[in-house]
């Protein structure tokens, strides 16, 4: 079953982009806050104690997917990989 993940940020999830500063500056989505993957360890708590669902992007796909991982692997559970920032965004349109 595919997630829709429009429906997702319409009920308040948290779209949350894993590459680095500079590459986030770049372009994102809009409304993405950025945690590089290598600082996620630094941030579980946070992200647990806002307790909504989480859409991961970065640039392919890649790091997204280990961040999902790694959060669902910390008690994390309701994350979603988005993939690539810029087919995320095409999917939010």
């Amino acid at each position: 079953m595919q997630t829709n993940l429009k429906e997702l940020l319409q009920n308040g999830a948290i779209i949350l982009d894993v590459r680095n500063k500079e590459e986030f500056n770049t372009g994102h989505v809009e409304g993405a806050i950025n945690i590089p993957v290598n600082d996620l360890p630094n941030h579980i708590n946070e992200l647990k104690a806002k307790g909504n669902a989480i859409i991961t992007c970065c640039f392919s796909g890649k790091r997204a997917g280990m961040a999902e991982e790694f959060l669902k692997s910390n008690g994390i559970n309701n994350v979603v990989c988005g993939g690539g920032w810029q087919e995320l965004q095409e999917k939010l349109i």
